[in-house]
């Protein structure tokens, strides 16, 4: 339910204030858990979140949650994607060069076309392609949640967004640890390993992290990358919004989501450098704190039963996008940056 913008399952339900609060607190127990594990220990709060509301997915059973729940898997979702806005400056996209930003761009839509083929010959629809391939694309979970409230329930159901997340996250952990190896091997310079690493791993946390781990100049270029990619999460829901169909019934379509006209306007104000540092740094807390919190309430609803029902084949429509993503990224930066 969580990917039910638009009232395609059930409308928002309706309580109290004090309705909320039983599936609230659930929700910021297990996000404050998921935070607490990530921080000791280093592991992605994503992938954190994920597990922890998947292992509370009992509690969904108890219909005095669901307000809460909801609340927390859709209006924290929606905010927590326009403060992301705040990560990043149209600025810090043009210093790229006109080069690597097209290359980005080419990737991204690549990956997602790539995502949409393969679910394609395994027999998924257009919808669950663009699910897993822009989550591969732009920036992971977020992406993946972000583009399941775009498309909504009708296209992309609760089990698959679960697998997609489930997925990302064990991909961009894997990549993180791997794709160095890879850069270092082939001898790469700050710039081009840097180009690499954010031009292909998912998740930003993991995509910054392999850039450091690798030099700091590689750090650098990773981030202006990644955050590159996390802007284009704003066109690609618009095109989806506008041209993906809108399931059988012949109705016109919503147009362009509130949050991303939202994601728009703050990356604008930021790139003027209207928001203030410590402003700056507090929404990009209370950010990944919403989508924590997002992902922990949507592992909460989902249904389980139905994780199983199609096998492997969503896991390989990830694995595959990932190893375009990969290959575009590496190509590019050998060949074309620097």
């Amino acid at each position: 339910m969580a990917a039910d913008l638009y009232g395609d399952i059930e409308p928002s339900p309706r309580a109290t204030w004090r309705g909320y609060l039983p599936g609230l607190a659930i929700v910021t127990a297990g996000t404050l858990a998921a935070g607490f594990i990530s921080d000791r220990y280093g592991a992605p709060l994503t992938l954190m979140s994920l597990l922890i509301g998947l292992a509370l997915n009992f509690l969904s059973a108890d219909s005095r949650l669901t307000p809460g729940l909801a609340f927390a898997s859709r209006s924290l979702l929606r905010w927590g994607i326009v403060l992301v806005g705040v990560r990043i400056t149209f600025g810090q996209i043009a210093a790229l060069g006109p080069a690597a930003l097209l290359a980005v761009v080419a990737i991204v839509a690549l990956t997602i076309g790539a995502g949409i083929l393969v679910a394609r010959r395994l027999g998924f629809d257009s919808a669950f392609g663009t699910l897993a391939g822009g989550a591969v694309a732009i920036c992971g979970a977020s992406a993946a949640m972000a583009l399941a409230t775009t498309l909504g329930e009708r296209r992309a159901s609760q089990a698959q967004l679960t697998l997609v997340l489930v997925g990302i996250s064990a991909a961009s952990a894997l990549a993180m640890v791997t794709y160095p190896f890879v850069a270092h091997w082939l001898h790469m310079s700050d710039l081009k390993a840097g180009f690499m690493l954010g031009a292909s791993i998912h998740d930003v946390a993991q995509a910054l992290g392999a850039g450091y781990s690798y030099s700091d100049g590689a750090g650098q270029i990773a981030a202006i990358v990644k955050l590159t990619r996390v802007a284009l999460l704003a066109p690609v829901l618009a095109i989806v919004a506008m041209f993906l169909p809108k399931g059988t019934s012949g109705a016109k379509g919503p147009g362009i989501p509130w949050f991303v006209v939202g994601f728009f306007v703050l990356a604008g104000i930021n790139s003027f450098g209207l928001i203030p540092a410590i402003a700056a740094g507090w929404a990009e807390k209370i950010a990944a704190a919403m989508l924590a919190a997002a992902v922990t309430a949507t592992a909460i609803r989902s249904p389980l039963a139905q994780l199983t029902a199609a096998g492997p084949r969503p896991l390989v429509v990830i694995l595959a996008s990932s190893l375009v993503a990969f290959a575009l990224a590496l190509g590019a930066a050998m060949f074309l940056i620097g």
